[in-house]
Order: C-alpha cells, then structure tokens, then sequence
C-alpha cells in the first residue's frame, strides 16, 4: 500500500487548482477509498500496539511476582539450613555451606550521631562507612555501636 501523503497528492491531483473543478471523479473516488483503507489500517495497527504492550505489561506484572516469590522461598530455605545445621559446616560435591563473620554498624540514635558523619551534601544521611573505621579504631561515637554477625555462605 502506498504512503499517505502520495495519495494526498494524487487527489489534490484530481482537481483543477485554478477553478477548483473535480477533473476525474472516479480516480477521485478510488483515491478517498485508498485514503480510508490506509487510514483504517494505522489505525487498527496501533490498537494492536496498545493490545501488545498491555500483555507485555501484564506478563511483566506476573514475572515480576514469580520472581519476588521465589526469592522469598529462597531466602526461607537460607534460613531453614541456617536453623538446621546451627553454625556447622556442610560439604558434598554438588554444594557446600560455610559461615563468615561480618560486623555491622548499628544505629541506635539518629540524633545523638555527631554531624562529621553525615554525608554531604545531603544533610540527613549517616556514613556507616566512617562510624565503622572510627569504632574499628577504639573511637566511641554517640548513638551507635558494632554488632556481630555471622553470615551463612550457601553454594
């Protein structure tokens, strides 16, 4: 099928520019027709666009909860070996579990946390980074502590 704008032309063809009189009104005729059919058929292209993108939508909707769940199960079942093995070491040839400890920053008091560490430039966030290196360092700072932990690693 042609583009529009040449059966625009071809119609503006089919009149007379200088007395404004129809020159042949069966092309005419033929060309509206063209003109509606190719009109129609945009037209019905982009409700099969807007049809498609809803369905991508919707699909992406139901990933995106298939995903959420099953990283829920997951985190379920990293808590149900913790529990089961109570902090030993487990290894085949297909998998193994180990622990790490780790230490992380706690923050006790918003308020009481002294304003050098705080990010900038917003004025509202705490650097857990600088109260870590400062406590590592035997430095006490007011409104939070270190706490001990040991992460379970499954692979």
């Amino acid at each position: 099928m042609r583009p529009l704008y040449e059966i625009d032309a071809d119609i503006m063809g089919c009149v007379d520019t200088e007395t404004g009189e129809i020159v042949d009104i069966e092309k005419l005729k033929a060309l509206e027709m063209e003109r509606d059919a190719k009109i129609e058929g945009v037209i019905l292209w982009r409700k099969d666009l807007l049809a498609e993108m809803e369905a991508v939508k919707n699909e992406a909707k139901k990933l995106t909860e298939r995903a959420r769940v099953a990283e829920n199960k997951a985190e379920q079942l990293k808590r149900y070996i913790a529990y089961a093995l109570e902090g030993q070491k487990f290894k085949t040839e297909r998998c193994s579990v180990s622990y790490r400890k780790t230490t992380s920053v706690i923050i006790d008091d918003f308020k009481a946390v002294p304003k050098n560490y705080w990010k900038e430039p917003k004025e509202d966030w705490i650097s857990r980074d600088l109260i870590k290196e400062a406590l590592q360092g035997g430095y006490t700072v007011a409104g939070a502590h270190q706490e001990q932990r040991e992460s379970i690693i499954i692979k």
